[in-house]
């Protein structure tokens, strides 16, 4: 126990590990959040009961095959996971999105959430839009998901094919017209008979998430769970 102390702290000398929130360095025992950051993160419980939470009942009625739902966290503006979710959208920060769907990974995984799941599958960006960012801050959170999890991530089953404009500063209807025929179902061949993690980083009226899994519905024994960062809960 010594030795591992000694070694911690000499790993830490040469190669600091920062918070995924403040970036603030971080204590022996903190793994990737500070004290005071994990504790200002509003989690959610949807875990414990994932067939009927808030997230899951959004979903009831527009997608057909869904089993389980989860997200992380809850999202507030100026919180803590907002400021977490504009830094892998607009910070440029695709190593961030990793770990924190390492986090997501090791939080929901001691929930038993995963269990039966056989593949994660993100929800894509538009190309022109992925060329302007650099990456898919959902292809980077399912990577970090899929190392702690040991599930692999399908990300050429589904290719969204046209990208308007953001969903930020829409109303409910114009979400749901913002993303009408975004998306295309490209290999199907590979969810055949599986359960797929549809995974996104925020989900606020549903809209993106149900036209994806709208399109990955029809195929042939598919069953759907869906899992996000955060969660716009409009109830509280």
């Amino acid at each position: 126990m010594m030795k591992h102390s000694f070694f911690a702290r000499w790993m830490d000398l040469l190669a600091p590990r920062t918070c995924l929130c403040c970036g603030r360095r971080l204590a022996v025992g903190e793994e990737d959040l500070c004290t005071s950051c994990n504790l200002d993160l509003d989690r959610t419980d949807f875990a414990l009961h994932p067939y009927d939470n808030d997230m899951a009942r959004t979903f009831w009625g527009r997608v057909p095959s869904i089993e389980k739902a989860c997200a992380l966290m809850y999202y507030h503006a100026r919180s803590r996971s907002a400021d977490l979710i504009y830094q892998i959208k607009y910070g440029h920060r695709p190593e961030l999105a990793v770990r924190l769907g390492e986090r997501m990974g090791r939080e929901l995984s001691a929930c038993g959430f995963f269990e039966g799941i056989d593949m994660i599958v993100p929800v894509p960006l538009a190309k022109k839009r992925e060329r302007e960012r650099g990456y898919n801050q959902c292809e980077r959170l399912a990577h970090g998901l899929g190392r702690v999890t040991g599930l692999p991530v399908a990300t050429r089953a589904v290719e969204r094919t046209v990208f308007q404009q953001t969903q930020t500063r829409l109303t409910d209807t114009e979400r749901l017209a913002n993303v009408e025929h975004a998306f295309r179902l490209v290999h199907p061949e590979p969810l055949c008979g599986r359960h797929i993690l549809l995974l996104d980083d925020v989900v606020t009226t549903g809209a993106t998430m149900s036209a994806c899994a709208s399109v990955l519905s029809p195929v042939p024994g598919l069953r759907i769970s869906l899992c996000c960062v955060g969660f716009v809960n409009r109830k509280r």
